[in-house]
């Protein structure tokens, strides 16, 4: 009855549960600050379960959550400038795809941990491009956040970086951002599925931890503006830097 058979076989019913937790934690972050689940599941996640596992089931999870957003994104997007960034996560993404399909789950543990460190001083630094809108600069960063994306569903600060640095009025970078991701969770999807990383277990799966995962988000959009975004942000922050640290595969025989 563990889960009502949505746990997979060779994960105990205590590791599900911890699973859950990180999956609340990372939707609350999420829903407070609007990026960061990704960059705390996983690296905590992945090393509780495989990361192949992990990464399809936060894939499935993100993709239902976002999907009703889309529409609006649509009409708000500048749609031009987005496709342009859509084509580099069109090769971005398979390129990670077959690097988690194929390494170690170790190796891919470190790749996460060093990934998501990166990608975190990029978000410490403050981060934003605020130079002349370059094709070739678009395509090339949809790129980078689509082999995030690929690899570990962690292509949120680039996107976020650039899109927020631009001239634009706040409604159409989110717009633009939230059509990007639409689109890349889309390739994941489909090179997930062609790799065999959407499994019947990861689909399972998200039906215990999405719900909890949606709980955390709605709990976090509940939170913002009851303290200043400044600490919100520090505390994100502070969640990933955890995240890192304690999903580092040097400390298993400490933690695990």
């Amino acid at each position: 009855m563990a889960g009502f058979g949505l746990i997979p076989a060779d994960i105990s019913t205590s590791i599900a549960l911890a699973v859950c937790a990180i999956a609340f934690v990372s939707g609350t972050a999420r829903g407070f600050s609007g990026f960061g689940s990704a960059l705390i599941f996983m690296p905590l996640a992945s090393s509780l379960a495989a990361p192949r596992l992990v990464a399809a089931l936060l894939l499935i999870i993100d993709f239902v959550a976002a999907a009703p957003l889309l529409p609006n994104a649509w009409i708000q997007a500048d749609r031009k400038a987005t496709a342009v960034m859509v084509s580099g996560a069109l090769v971005g993404v398979p390129i990670g795809t077959y690097f988690l399909s194929r390494l170690d789950p170790v190796a891919t543990r470190w790749i996460i941990s060093g990934f998501v460190f990166a990608l975190l001083m990029l978000l410490l630094s403050g981060w934003r491009y605020r130079g002349k809108d370059h094709p070739a600069l678009s395509v090339g960063i949809g790129g980078l956040s689509g082999f995030c994306s690929g690899l570990a569903q962690t292509g949120g600060p680039p996107i976020v970086g650039y899109w927020l640095g631009r001239p634009l009025p706040p409604v159409i970078a989110r717009a633009n951002i939230l059509l990007f991701f639409g689109a890349s969770d889309f390739f994941s999807l489909v090179s997930y599925s062609l790799t065999g990383l959407i499994t019947a277990d990861a689909i399972r799966f998200s039906l215990l931890v999405g719900p909890v995962y949606g709980i955390g988000v709605w709990s976090g959009a509940q939170l913002f503006g009851r303290a200043s975004e400044k600490l919100f942000r520090g505390i994100c922050y502070a969640l990933i830097a955890a995240a890192v640290m304690v999903g580092l595969p040097a400390l298993d025989a400490v933690l695990r």
